[in-house]
C-alpha cells in the first residue's frame, strides 16, 4: 500500500532527536493502550478485524500525521470494537456499559488460523544466498506489505538468509493473501543506490525482504 505511512527515506519530516534513557511508554495511558491491545486481541477471533497494520496504514493521512504512535493504536482499537458491535458510541461516551444490551460472546477461532508470523521450521528451497545481486521489484499492491517504497526497483546485496517465514502481505480489504512460507533476507542497499549522489558513500541500509519482492538483479 503506498500511502504517507511508508515513510522512509521521504525528506522535510524533521529533525530524528534520540532520547536518552527513553522509557517504554513516555505517559501512563500509553501503557493502558498497549493493555487494552491485548486484553481485546481474543474478541477478534472469528470477527474478520484483519491486519492491524493494515489498519493502521488506512487511517487518513491527516489524521495519522496529527496523531502520535499510541493515539494511532487506540483509534484502530475503538473502530474494531464499534465496526463488531462489542461496544456502542454510546457506550464509549459514558465509558460505562450498557445494561440493556446482551453481553458480547466469544466466537471460536477460524478453522484456518495460518502459520503466523514467527520463524518456520519447514522444507523451501532458498533462491538466493549471501553475496547474491538482487533488485527489489517495483511493486504498488492495495494492501499492507512489507516491502519499503525507497527499496522498489533498487538494487542491493544479500547478506544472510533469516530462515522461512509465512508472508504478512494482505489484499485491499486488509485480509491476508496467504501463508506462502518463503526465504526473508537480508539485503544491503548502498545510500547512493536509494537517494542519488547527495549520500555518502560509505553509507548502507540493511532491510529484511520476503523472497518474492526480490528479482536477480
Amino acid at each position: 500500500m503506498n500511502g504517507i505511512h511508508d515513510m522512509g527515506g521521504m525528506d522535510g519530516m524533521g529533525p530524528v532527536e534520540p532520547e536518552e534513557n527513553e522509557p517504554v511508554f513516555h505517559e501512563t495511558w500509553e501503557g493502558r493502550v498497549y493493555g487494552l491491545g491485548r486484553s481485546i486481541a481474543r474478541w477478534g477471533r472469528g470477527r474478520n478485524w484483519g491486519s492491524f497494520r493494515f489498519a493502521l496504514e488506512s487511517l487518513p493521512p491527516a489524521d495519522y500525521l496529527r496523531m502520535s504512535y499510541y493515539e494511532r493504536w487506540f483509534t484502530v482499537h475503538v473502530n474494531r470494537l464499534l465496526g463488531s458491535d462489542l461496544v456502542t458510541q454510546d457506550e464509549l461516551d459514558s465509558g460505562y456499559a450498557d445494561a440493556s444490551r446482551p453481553r458480547p460472546e466469544l466466537l471460536p477461532p477460524a478453522a484456518n488460523r495460518g502459520l503466523g508470523s514467527g520463524l518456520l521450521d519447514v522444507e523451501v528451497t532458498a533462491r538466493f544466498g549471501p553475496d547474491d545481486e538482487v533488485r527489489a521489484r517495483n511493486l504498488h499492491p492495495r494492501g499492507h506489505t512489507r516491502l519499503p517504497r525507497y527499496t522498489r526497483g533498487r538494487r542491493g546485496t544479500v547478506i544472510r538468509d533469516n530462515g522461512v517465514y509465512a508472508l504478512q502481505d494482505t489484499d485491499g480489504n486488509g485480509q491476508r493473501l496467504g501463508d506462502f512460507p518463503q526465504h526473508v533476507y537480508t539485503v544491503r542497499f548502498t545510500a547512493q543506490e536509494l537517494w542519488g549522489d547527495r549520500s555518502s558513500a560509505r553509507d548502507s541500509v540493511y532491510v529484511d525482504l520476503w523472497e518474492g519482492y526480490l528479482e536477480p538483479a
